[in-house]
C-alpha cells in the first residue's frame, strides 16, 4: 500500500523530499504532477520509500519529531508502538513514515482519476477494480471522506524476474511475471539462500547452484531440470552463458569449465585463480580475472579453446571484483579494493582508459550491471550509517557521468536487474530483519518506485533477457487425441486433472450423439447445477470443428472452483475401451479457459 503525506502551509516539494531523502522526481512521478508542480496546503500526496529512520537527539519529543516531518504524532507512535508518556531516548533509532497508509477521498474523485494520478496502471492502463477489490468496495462509487489503501498494481513489463526466496519455509527458485503479478514456485527441495539465478540468453533456461552446491539448469518452457556439476562450496560463483545459449561457462577448481547444454560435452581449460568467467559477444573468446605472474590481479581475453590468452590490464593495486563485461563487448566494469570499500571502475577495452564512478558517500558500492544497450550502469550505494544503513539506488554513465539516486531501499546492499527494455530497474527492499522481503521496480523514465513482491525472505533476482518467456507446458493424450498447453507449475493429480493455486484443468469425452447445441445444453444446465443457475453458452469452432464454451454464472457452487468448459466435436470418434465418443470436454477454471483453448488441437490419428 502507498503512503501519503498532507501538504502544510509552505511546505515545497523539494522539501517534502528532503526530509525523507528521495529525489524530487521520485515524488513527482509518485503523483504524476505536472509543470510547474505546484502544491497546496491539504493536498494528499504518495510518498515513495525514503530514509523513515531517525537517530534521537538531544531536546528532541514526539511532538517536535512529528512537527519536523509535518506528521501526525500518532503516526510515530503508531509505527513504533510507543506507550504513554510517550518517553525516547537520546540515540534511539525511530520511524518516521511519510504519513497515513489511506488516502481520503475528495470531492469529485472517482476510482479511475484516483489510479492514474498514484499510478495504479497495468500496460500504460489505470487499474480502478484493482483498488475496488482491496478496499472489498462493492461498486465503484466512492464518496468524500472514505479512506481508502491505494495499492501497487503490476506494471505489465515483458519478461520474467527470476527470485530466490523461502516463501514455503525453503529457498527456492520462483518467477514472478510482471505483466499480471503471477508467482510462480520452480524448484522444489533444490534452491539454497546462496542461490542466484542465471538467465541464458535467450531466456528459455535458468542455471543457478543450489542444494549440496549442485549445478542446476532449469528449462523454462518444458519445466525439466537438469544436473550439471557440483561445488565444494556454491556461494559466489558466477555463471555466464554463450550467446548462443548453449555453453554454460564457470571457474572450477584453477579450470575454466564450458559445457554444453545439449550434447552434455565439456572442456577444460587451465586458468590458476581465474574469477568471473564470461563470453564476449563474438562467441569465439572469454574475459576472465586472474593473477597474473606476481600475484596481482589482472584482466585477460583468451579464446575458447585456451588459445591467444591476452592480459588487458596493467592493474598494480587492489584485486578485481564483479568484473562484469558490458553486453556489446567494449568496455569493462569492476569494483576493487573489497567488501568494506567498493569503488566502481570503468575500463574501455579498446583503449585502456579507466573511468571511476562517483558511488555513494560511504564508498560502499555493490553489484553493479550494465544495462542491455551497454550505456548504463545501475548498483546499490550503502548509505546514511548513522540510522542503521539504507541502499542508493543509483545510476551511472559508462564514464561515470550521470550518476544519480532514483530510489531509496533499507537495505546494507541490494542486487539490481535491468528489464529487457533497459528502462526498468528491480531491487530487494524491507530488510528489517536483515534479509529483504520485498522486490521493487522503478521506471527511469518515469521514477516511481512500485512494489512488485512482498513475502517472507529474498535474497537474489535477475530479470529475463529476453521480452516474453513461455510459462507453459504442453499436455498430450493418447486416450483422448488431444494435446494442449496448461500453465508450468500446474501439478498432476491423476492421468486427467492437474491444478495449481489458481486454477486446474480436467480431460474427459461424451458420447452422446445429440448435436453441437443439446449437449452443449445439458452440460450447461446440468442437474446438479455445476455451473449455476445461469450458465453463458458461446458457440465456436476449433479446428473446423463445432465447439462451445460454457461460462459460469454468478451464483455457481464456491466448491467449483470456477469451473468453466469446452466442448469440443471430434474430427471423427475415437473409441476408449470399446465405447465411441463424438465429443472432447475439458473442463477449466474459468480464468484460464481462454488461453488454454487456444492452444487445443487433435492428435493425428
Amino acid at each position: 500500500m502507498q503512503i501519503f503525506y498532507t501538504v502544510r502551509p509552505g511546505d515545497t516539494l523539494y522539501q517534502i523530499a528532503r526530509r525523507w531523502e528521495l529525489p524530487v522526481e521520485s515524488l513527482i512521478a509518485a503523483n504524476n504532477l505536472e509543470a510547474p508542480y505546484t502544491i497546496y496546503a491539504g493536498q494528499q500526496l504518495s510518498v515513495p520509500p525514503g530514509v523513515d529512520v531517525i537517530r534521537v537527539r538531544t531536546g528532541d519529543t514526539v511532538y517536535k519529531i512529528a512537527q519536523f516531518f509535518g506528521v501526525p504524532q500518532s503516526v510515530i507512535i503508531e509505527e513504533n508502538q510507543l506507550h504513554p508518556p510517550y518517553i525516547i531516548q537520546v540515540g534511539q533509532l525511530l520511524k518516521v513514515p511519510p504519513g497515513s497508509p489511506y488516502y481520503v477521498v475528495q470531492p469529485g474523485d472517482t476510482l479511475f482519476q484516483i489510479a492514474k494520478r498514484f499510478n495504479v496502471i497495468t500496460n500504460g492502463l489505470s487499474y480502478p477494480d484493482l483498488i475496488r477489490e482491496v478496499n472489498l468496495l462493492p461498486s465503484n462509487i466512492i464518496f468524500p471522506g472514505m479512506s481508502l489503501i491505494i495499492p501497487y498494481a503490476p506494471p505489465g513489463d515483458q519478461g520474467l524476474i527470476a527470485y530466490t526466496s523461502n516463501v514455503g519455509g525453503d529457498y527456492e527458485i520462483w518467477l514472478y511475471n510482471p505483466s499480471n503479478g503471477e508467482n510462480v514456485q520452480f524448484t522444489n527441495g533444490l534452491g539454497e539462500s546462496f542461490s542466484i539465478p542465471f538467465w541464458s540468453p535467450d531466456s528459455t533456461r535458468i542455471a543457478f547452484v543450489g542444494k549440496n552446491e549442485i549445478l542446476y539448469v532449469l528449462y523454462v518452457s518444458e519445466g525439466g531440470i537438469s544436473s550439471i556439476d557440483q561445488f565444494s562450496e556454491g556461494l559466489g560463483v558466477y555463471l555466464s552463458w554463450s550467446p548462443d545459449s548453449q555453453i554454460l561457462t564457470y571457474t572450477k577448481q584453477n579450470d575454466v569449465i564450458l559445457y554444453n547444454i545439449n550434447t552434455h560435452q565439456f572442456k577444460k581449460v587451465n586458468q590458476p585463480g581465474a574469477t568471473d568467467v564470461q563470453w564476449f559477444p563474438s562467441g569465439t573468446e572469454l574475459l576472465f580475472q586472474a593473477p597474473d605472474a606476481s600475484g596481482i590481479s589482472q584482466l585477460y581475453r583468451i579464446e575458447t579453446d585456451g588459445a591467444n590468452k591476452r592480459q588487458i590490464t596493467q592493474n598494480t593495486g587492489s584485486s578485481f571484483n564483479d568484473v562484469r563485461l558490458s553486453p556489446d563487448g567494449l568496455n569493462v566494469l569492476y569494483t576493487t579494493p573489497g567488501a568494506s570499500i567498493s569503488i566502481i571502475y570503468t575500463l574501455e577495452i579498446s583503449t585502456g582508459s579507466i573511468f571511476e564512478v562517483r558511488g555513494g558517500p560511504l564508498a560502499k558500492n555493490y553489484f553493479p550491471v550494465w544495462s542491455p544497450n551497454s550505456s548504463t550502469i545501475a548498483y546499490s550505494a550503502t548509505a546514511f550509517e548513522d540510522v542503521g544503513y539504507f541502499s542508493l539506488i543509483r545510476t551511472s554513465g559508462k564514464e561515470g557521468e550521470n550518476d544519480l539516486t532514483r530510489a531509496i531501499s533499507n537495505c546494507f546492499a541490494t542486487p539490481v536487474t535491468w528489464s529487457p527494455d533497459g528502462r526498468k530497474i528491480a531491487y530487494l527492499s524491507d530488510c528489517n530483519n536483515g534479509t529483504a522481503s520485498e522486490i521493487w521496480m522503478i521506471d527511469i523514465l518515469h521514477p516511481v518506485p512500485i512494489r512488485l513482491r512482498e513475502v517472507a525472505f529474498i535474497t537474489s533476482l535477475q530479470w529475463s533477457s529476453r521480452p516474453i518467456v513461455p510459462m507453459k507446458k504442453t499436455y498430450t493424450s493418447t486416450v483422448y487425441n488431444v494435446q494442449f498447453q496448461y500453465p508450468s507449475h500446474w501439478e498432476r493429480i491423476r492421468e486427467e486433472r492437474y491444478e495449481g493455486l489458481d486454477g486446474f484443468f480436467q480431460l474427459s469425452a461424451i458420447s452422446a450423439d445429440e448435436m453441437i447445441n443439446e449437449v452443449c445444453l445439458n452440460e450447461a444446465y446440468h442437474g446438479l447445477y455445476p455451473y449455476g443457475s445461469a450458465p453463458r453458452i458461446i458457440k465456436a469452432q476449433i479446428q473446423q470443428q463445432e465447439a462451445c464454451f460454457i461460462f459460469p454464472s454468478m451464483d455457481q457452487p464456491p466448491e467449483m472452483e470456477g469451473q468453466a468448459a469446452l466442448i469440443v466435436r471430434y474430427p471423427k470418434p475415437i473409441q476408449i475401451e470399446g465405447s465411441t465418443y463424438n465429443y472432447s470436454i475439458l473442463w477449466v477454471s474459468q480464468n484460464h479457459l481462454n488461453e488454454i483453448s487456444s492452444t487445443f488441437v487433435f492428435r493425428s490419428s
